[in-house]
């Protein structure tokens, strides 16, 4: 689940040595210099609000995902291949599942909420700090550094969870991780209130006290049974049996964490169905000669649906850069109605339409959500 359209309010917008050695042996120190973004030469922050509008309220933070079936999407993109090309995503960081597998030039992750890209913006600085996946969730979640790091480029994802999980969490780690994030994310050049400070320090906070056992959650309302830890994302599987999240492998991660030291993941704020933000994305791509590859909604046209706007979103979409072999990777969630192809034990089901099953469902008209969400799916397995 991602930030819907439920309202569209105004958004809101230890000692230096003991700090270098730590540095030097996580790799942060020799991780490279900040580039451009290319094509028109303007900077990542530059990029980020060209691109973002005004944000809006959703009743959650988001942290993580809620779609324990968000792998089950990987088999239909692997069959139809889908490669390459600008990436466009909504919600936290299951879209770095996505981009991993997909590996396109650039991609775009769009939200109503400011909150949205600041979490992103905490990604990243993490993600440029870290080498490989056990540094990435040691300074995720505030863990001391572990003496063989550099040893464990082979591990499996449930063996890096169970690394993850013997790591100690002290004072002392928690502090050296919000000062490396910071020194960090002080390079991206993104205009950040205090306000915005203090959400970004509150996020990592949370994560560092829950760890692995972080579970999506809204506001004022407790988590559901099916909702996934942060620890079951890990280590999911898709329908092929395999671990594929982006940090099942070092190789995925590596594709991810270079496309963000790179300044290729653009946080931007935006609704799916307003006015600037998924059109502007879709100029900044025909300027750099490339089409979608996917366009990861999740459950957000639920919410477009139904206060009137999915007509809007379905214009603008059908309006970006596309070669025939883009699609569209959804969520469905079966609260009163079970999906055709939702497998057992889980809350959602991942589809994935191609671009022109879209365009001649819009053409034909859409009767309802359901119909939306049933009609002319890739099959989700062979």
């Amino acid at each position: 689940m991602s930030a819907g359209n439920l309202a569209r309010l105004p958004g809101k917008a230890g000692g230096a040595t003991a700090w270098l050695v730590a540095a030097l042996l996580w790799g942060g120190a020799c991780a490279p210099a900040r580039q451009t973004t290319p094509s028109d030469g303007g900077s990542f922050a530059g990029l980020i609000e060209q691109l973002s509008e005004p944000g809006g309220f959703f009743d959650t933070d988001n942290l993580i995902s809620n779609e324990s079936s968000y792998l089950h999407a990987l088999g239909p993109l692997r069959r139809h291949g889908v490669r390459g090309g600008g990436y466009i995503g909504v919600g936290p960081d299951q879209n770095f599942s996505y981009i991993a597998e997909i590996r396109p030039e650039i991609a775009y992750l769009l939200d109503l909420r400011r909150d949205n890209l600041l979490l992103h913006l905490l990604f990243k600085a993490i993600m440029e700090e870290a080498s490989n996946r056990t540094e990435y969730l040691a300074l995720l979640f505030g863990r001391s550094l572990p003496t063989d790091l550099l040893s464990r480029g082979d591990q499996t994802a449930d063996q890096l969870v169970a690394a993850v999980d013997s790591l100690a969490r002290t004072e002392a780690s928690a502090s050296r991780a919000r000062a490396r994030v910071d020194t960090r994310m002080a390079g991206f050049g993104v205009r950040l209130s205090k306000e915005d400070l203090a959400t970004i320090e509150r996020f990592h906070r949370e994560f560092m006290a829950a760890g692995l056992d972080l579970r999506f959650t809204s506001f004022g309302r407790g988590p559901r049974p099916l909702y996934p830890t942060y620890r079951e994302l890990v280590q999911a599987r898709d329908l092929a049996g395999e671990q594929s999240s982006f940090l099942a492998s070092e190789a995925r991660y590596l594709v991810v964490r270079d496309l963000q030291l790179r300044d290729r993941i653009i946080p931007v704020v935006g609704d799916l169905a307003g006015p600037h933000a998924l059109a502007a994305i879709g100029r900044d791509l025909a300027g750099r000669g490339l089409t979608v590859s996917a366009l990861y909604v999740s459950n957000v046209e639920f919410y477009l649906w139904g206060d009137g706007s999915f007509d809007r979103f379905a214009e603008t979409t059908l309006g970006l850069p596309s070669d025939g072999h883009g699609v569209i990777i959804r969520s469905w969630f079966g609260r009163t109605r079970l999906h055709p192809d939702a497998v057992p034990g889980h809350l959602s089901t991942a589809l994935v339409q191609t671009f022109d099953a879209f365009r001649s469902g819009v053409q034909a008209g859409f009767p309802s959500y359901w119909d939306l969400a049933t009609r002319n799916h890739l099959p989700p397995r062979k």
